[in-house]
């Protein structure tokens, strides 16, 4: 690796704003892990600030087991936040200056500036990154056709790119998620949940009891966590069961609504947005996600890194996560899959195991960082 490093000096992170997003969470971390392995990194936003901006050019950077020291740069195209994502004011001048050898185009903002940069100054690599579920923007896919390689977070959206974007295959790699959080003391909120009121909003309780079902997703209509709160109201009254939901978006309040509809106050716990929910995986018996699309969840990763079974619906790449997928809209799948991992503890211990020596072997940092730097040395060349 070391000779890869010496080849290529400098590398920009493009992203539009460090929002609490899976996404955003991989920027900051690869920022850091290529910083800590001797590349001049700079982390170039559009908007300044943002829950996972760093305090300051030198950042604490926690990945899996270990700390790193990551001396990165930091800096915003706009000189105080106009709250618009797509605008990135004098980027290829900005560009210029910090005569990068490589552009890494995070999120779906970046990529669509990608193939301007690539055009802009053809001496540099740019890369695009698909990490979507969703459908793209024109500029997004003219992109896609423009830069010097594409790397997807999933095997299920590489596909996607060659089928639906007509992407050549030979052009795309495949690097998935690396794990960003490490364990630590417990968390509170930590940042204004979309007007909700203080009332929807529970602190974290170590009790043991009842069985806890986790999922930590931002509440966006795509995440679909309606559904899941409808399948946890149907599941049998033993074992006693809880459901806690962490993340922050437009869905909390309406998801709020309807728990207290269902009669589930004191079953179903909203603990807002938490830059680090790790602990709460200490307590979590089983994961659980009802998306209707996905590219492939930080979360399900997360979880069974920690070594927690999970239950999701197949959108996406949730099944090259490990867990058990479910085909979507199958409640009833869904319930008996959960059911059986609350009532058979061999089977819970077996997907236990199972689940973390997967995440073990595709979702470790040193993994993800050689297969980046090993992409670099291929377009730089």
């Amino acid at each position: 690796m070391a000779a890869t490093a010496n080849t290529m000096k400098k590398i920009v992170i493009l992203q539009d704003y460090l929002r609490n997003g899976g996404t955003e969470r991989q920027s900051v971390h690869l920022a850091g892990r290529f910083a800590a392995h001797g590349l001049d990194t700079t982390l170039l936003t559009f908007r300044p600030g943002g829950v996972l901006a760093p305090p300051s050019a030198q950042s604490q950077i926690s990945t899996g087991q270990q700390q790193h020291s990551a001396n990165y740069k930091f800096q915003s195209l706009q000189s105080f936040d106009t709250h618009l994502d797509f605008f990135a004011p004098r980027l290829i001048p900005a560009l210029r200056r910090l005569a990068p050898d490589i552009v890494l185009c995070m999120g779906r903002m970046a990529n669509c500036k990608a193939g301007r940069i690539a055009r802009a100054l053809p001496a540099v690599a740019v890369i695009s990154t698909m990490r979507t579920g969703k459908k793209l923007p024109r500029a997004y896919i003219r992109s896609l056709h423009t830069t010097s390689h594409v790397i997807a977070n999933s095997h299920a959206i590489a596909k996607t790119l060659v089928e639906n974007y007509d992407v050549p295959d030979e052009k795309i790699s495949v690097i998935h998620n690396a794990i960003v959080h490490d364990a630590g003391g417990a968390p509170q909120p930590e940042e204004s949940t979309d007007a909700a009121p203080p009332a929807a909003l529970q602190s974290f309780s170590p009790s043991a009891l009842p069985h806890r079902l986790l999922c930590v997703a931002m509440l966006r209509p795509e995440k679909n966590h309606h559904e899941l709160i409808k399948i946890f109201s149907q599941l049998p009254p033993a074992p006693p069961t809880e459901l806690h939901i962490i993340g922050a978006g437009s869905e909390l309040l309406p998801c709020c609504s309807a728990v207290k509809r269902m009669g589930m106050v004191g079953r179903v716990h909203f603990h807002g947005y938490l830059s680090d929910p790790s602990p709460y995986y200490k307590q979590a018996r089983i994961a659980v996600l009802t998306s209707h699309s996905e590219s492939l969840p930080n979360f399900l990763v997360e979880a069974h890194m920690h070594g927690i079974p999970s239950v999701a619906y197949a959108v996406g790449g949730v099944a090259e996560c490990g867990g058990i997928a479910i085909t979507p809209g199958n409640q009833s799948a869904f319930i008996a899959a959960l059911t059986r991992l609350l009532n058979d503890p061999e089977h819970h211990a077996a997907e236990s195991a199972r689940v973390a020596a997967h995440a073990q072997e595709h979702f470790a940092p040193q993994t993800q960082l050689r297969r980046y730097l090993e992409i670099f040395a291929k377009v730089t060349t």
